[in-house]
């Protein structure tokens, strides 16, 4: 049990754990934020250099119930903990509090992190006192965030782990130190960063090993292109190695994945046992994710029996699967929000679910896609590639906005050429044509080139009668 009794921090703890100096009365603080605007009563204030200096909004905070800061220089409001530099004081607390978590997993990858985290998270929930990252809290500001608020006491934890440029994973993962961490998949995202392309990306999503505690497992996607270079990456960490994927030599191995309208059913082999068992998703690239989390939980002392009654519950994330029903005067259609984040393996993945959904007597296939961000000089090969998924899981029409998307409509045979706009807003402003009665359509696009606004219009074109919709989880500034 999470110990209540104790504080979460108190000024002298945070003192002690940063070398800071107090300076005012000791209090007690109950959650910690660099927003302002977020401030409940009792949380730590910390003023963070970024856009805008975070002293400017220290009086706000402490006006809004912060009973302490930490902060750089002196600020006027309340007690503050003065340390050289903001950033590593959080930094310094997150390790302080890091042993207050028994057992803790970490997840990196280029798709997936945040709903496999999230899944590992409900696993966690029901096998004791757990801890995650909220929302996408996976950079270098969200990870030691993360580890600091966690609560004395917790059983387990995990924590999201991603990266905009080299270098980053591997320390992050030190703050970390994690008894088991996984990479989802490798693929062209934050690619223009990496002079060597994928396989670039792929190094750096294996230093999450680095931070290992010895004898730690590390759990890998055999079934991804580049599993031999992370595996190799984990080898030289002395990490416990665990695989999952579809072919014969995987520690967890797919056997079968079936969508229906309540979910999936999954088939599958754990070391040499064969298992059936429900999923709530029922996107197709949920078959191995699903097998990257059993393998998480087990390492993290969790039961078989607890990791499948987690996953047969785990409803999709906002942006990231959720289905609706749209009734329309003359019938209905699904909409399936994929509108949080897109790349080109996560396109294909939403591509091949699309294409497995049974359509009424008359429905469509429908897809609306807008641009994939941060692909440097290979976006419009990428951005052009999309065709043959497209093709192979049998789309029916395809809706498109933005200049890179352009490409690809322009590509496209006039049998699935559908509208094309230069923003999104313009297409969104003309959701009424881009669907009708028992049509399934998906929406898929990078945060940045929102594809929100899309599927936001659609789910207002009728009253919305929602499935699979549990409250949502959106990010402040999400990495990859």
């Amino acid at each position: 049990m999470p110990d209540i009794q104790t504080p979460l921090w108190t000024a002298e703890a945070i003192a002690s754990a940063t070398g800071g100096t107090l300076h005012g009365p000791d209090a007690s603080v109950s959650g910690l934020t660099y927003n302002s605007r977020e401030i409940a009563p009792g949380d730590l204030f910390l003023a963070l250099h970024g856009a805008r200096d975070g002293h400017e909004f220290a009086a706000a905070a402490f006006a809004a119930g912060a009973t302490v800061a930490l902060v750089d220089r002196p600020v006027e409001g309340g007690p503050y903990v003065l340390v050289p530099d903001t950033l590593k004081g959080l930094e310094a607390m997150g390790v302080a509090a890091r042993d207050r978590a028994r057992l803790r997993g970490a997840v990196t990858g280029s798709v997936g992190k945040t709903s496999v985290t999230q899944a590992i998270k409900a696993g966690l929930d029901l096998a004791g006192t757990a801890h995650a990252s909220i929302k996408s809290y996976n950079n270098h500001i969200g990870v030691p965030l993360t580890l600091a608020r966690m609560p004395h006491g917790t059983d387990r934890a995990v924590f999201e782990i991603g990266m905009n440029a080299p270098g980053e994973i591997g320390p992050l993962s030190k703050f970390v130190r994690p008894h088991a961490a996984c990479v989802t998949t490798v693929g062209p995202v934050h690619i223009e960063a990496f002079a060597d392309g994928e396989a670039g990306v792929a190094r750096e999503k294996a230093t999450i090993f680095e931070g290992l505690v010895p004898g730690g497992v590390a759990v890998i996607n055999a079934a991804d292109a580049h599993a031999d270079l992370v595996r190799q990456a984990a080898v030289a960490a002395g990490a416990v190695v665990q695989t999952f994927g579809s072919g014969a030599g995987a520690d967890a191995r797919l056997l079968g994945f079936k969508a229906d309208a309540e979910g999936a059913r999954v088939t599958a082999e754990i070391d040499g046992h064969r298992l059936d068992y429900r999923l709530a998703q029922s996107g197709v690239h949920w078959g191995l994710n699903s097998l990257c989390v059993i393998l998480m939980l087990r390492a993290l002392d969790v039961s078989l029996d607890t990791a499948l009654e987690a996953l047969a519950g785990f409803q999709p994330l906002a942006g990231r699967g959720q289905l609706k029903t749209v009734v329309l005067p003359g019938g209905a259609f699904t909409l399936i929000d994929e509108s949080y984040n897109a790349n080109p393996l996560s396109m294909k993945a939403g591509f091949l679910s699309l294409g497995a959904r049974p359509v009424p007597e008359g429905g469509r296939r429908i897809v609306v896609l807008t641009d994939m961000l941060e692909l440097g000089e290979h976006s419009r090969a990428l951005h052009e590639g999309l065709i043959q998924p497209i093709a192979a899981a049998g789309l029916d029409v395809v809706h498109a906005a933005g200049m890179e998307m352009r490409r690809l409509h322009d590509a496209l045979p006039p049998s699935r050429r559908g509208l094309w706009r230069a923003t999104a807003a313009e297409l969104a402003a003309e959701a009424n044509k881009l669907v009708g009665p028992g049509d399934i359509v998906m929406v898929k696009g990078s945060n940045g080139s929102k594809a929100s606004l899309v599927a936001a219009a659609l789910a207002n074109l009728g009253s919305a009668d929602q499935g699979n919709n549990p409250s949502g989880s959106g990010a402040p500034r999400a990495t990859r």
